[in-house]
Parts: structure tokens; sequence; C-alpha cells
């Protein structure tokens, strides 16, 4: 028996579609910020602080990175409100991405940071630079062009992983194809869509990022590699 495909229905709920991608870029883009962002927090604290607040960072990172991600939305979306704090499902879903794309960040940047060489911070020190402007100017940028390939990679996992927020009903690409499946009964063609859709978004990001690197990091990269040989 051959199978017959319809798009009509589908394409005709095209809407509904294009809001969830939307949904979804807005997600992981407010989610690589802010994640980033996290994350560089916790290596300069981890770095400049003392050891007792390594560990509370340590032992953050340990916990989002060794659970998975849809018992932290739950926690946080089903959690929350019991000691007073509700939040939208897509406010959860932010918050959840951020967390958690905050700590593989911070484990990956950390590499980065571990890997640049004692006597680069001697001589920053030696100018007369604080432990804070060493760490800015002489440590980040370079470990961060290091690890780049690295965090570009967990960028793009975070893109994906928006789609376990379908999970609290939020509206995202997964969470409008189930939408539309259940209005078109066509759940083949609407996942066809889904997944190419998806794809398509990760390899935009995944050039996007590769572009980005290449602009921000090319000057360092070639710096460390000449240091490094000599």
């Amino acid at each position: 028996m051959a199978m017959t495909l319809h798009f009509e229905s589908v394409i005709a709920a095209s809407p509904i579609i294009i809001d969830g991608i939307i949904l979804t870029i807005e997600l992981s883009a407010s989610a690589i910020i802010g994640g980033t962002a996290l994350a560089l927090l916790l290596v300069g604290t981890k770095s400049l602080a003392p050891k007792y607040v390594g560990w509370l960072v340590d032992a953050y990172v340990e916990l989002m990175r060794n659970t998975p991600f849809l018992v932290q939305l739950f926690m946080i979306f089903f959690g929350l409100p019991l000691v007073g704090m509700r939040m939208t499902g897509v406010q959860a879903a932010l918050l959840a991405m951020t967390l958690n794309l905050g700590a593989y960040s911070t484990e990956i940047i950390r590499a980065g940071v571990d890997s640049i060489h004692k006597s680069q911070i001697e001589a920053g020190l030696s100018l007369a630079f604080s432990r804070l402007q060493v760490f800015r100017y002489v440590v980040l940028m370079p470990a961060i062009g290091r690890v780049w390939p690295a965090l570009s990679s967990q960028f793009v996992l975070m893109l994906l992983a928006s789609s376990i927020c379908s999970f609290i009903s939020v509206p995202e690409l997964s969470g409008a194809a189930a939408l539309v499946e259940q209005r078109t009964f066509r759940s083949f063609e609407v996942y066809i869509i889904v997944t190419v859709t998806y794809l398509i978004m990760a390899l935009t990001l995944k050039l996007f990022l590769a572009w980005l690197g290449r602009w921000l990091f090319v000057g360092i990269s070639m710096n460390a590699a000449s240091g490094e040989k000599g």
C-alpha cells in the first residue's frame, strides 16, 4: 500500500508554525546571551573569589550538568510557584535554558582559562595589572577563542533542546507542531516540516557562530599559536 503525503492542511496552518519558529529563535538567542553572561560571571568568580565560593560554583555546575534538562524545567515551572515565584511557561523555559547553558558554558570556558600559560598571567601581573585586569585583558578573550568551537556546539545543542519546553505547553516550534498535528491529523507531514526547519536553524546558527568566531578570535588565535611556538 503506497503512502500518500498531503501537506495542504499543514501549509494552511503555517502561521502557527511560523510563530513557533520565532519563539524558538527568541528563546534560544536570549538563553545564549544570558547563559554566556552567567558563565563568564561564574568563571570570573571562581578565578578571583575565595576558594569556598568556587566550591559553590562547582556545586551548581555539577548539579546542572548531571540532571536532565526536563527535570530542571519541571522543577522551575512546578516548583518555584510553591515558594511564591510564579511565572509563565515562556519565562520558566527561558530561565531553565539559561541556567542549563550557563553551567555547561562555565565548564567549557573554565577549560579555556586553564589552558592559558601561567607566564602570560605573570607578565600581566608584572605590569602592575590587578587580578581582575589580568583576567579581563590577558586571560578571558584568548581562553574563549580556544574553546569557541565547543562553545558554539553547546549553543546549537541548546537551540535543539528548546523543543523540550513544549512539555510545559510553551508554543515554540515543537509545541506549535503538536498543535498543528492535533488540528490536521497529519503527523508525518508535520514532523517532516519540523525536522527540516530544525536542521536549517541549527546549520544556520552553526555557520553564523563559525563566522563570528573567525571575526572575533582570528587575531587572538594567531597570537596564541605564535606564543606557544615561542
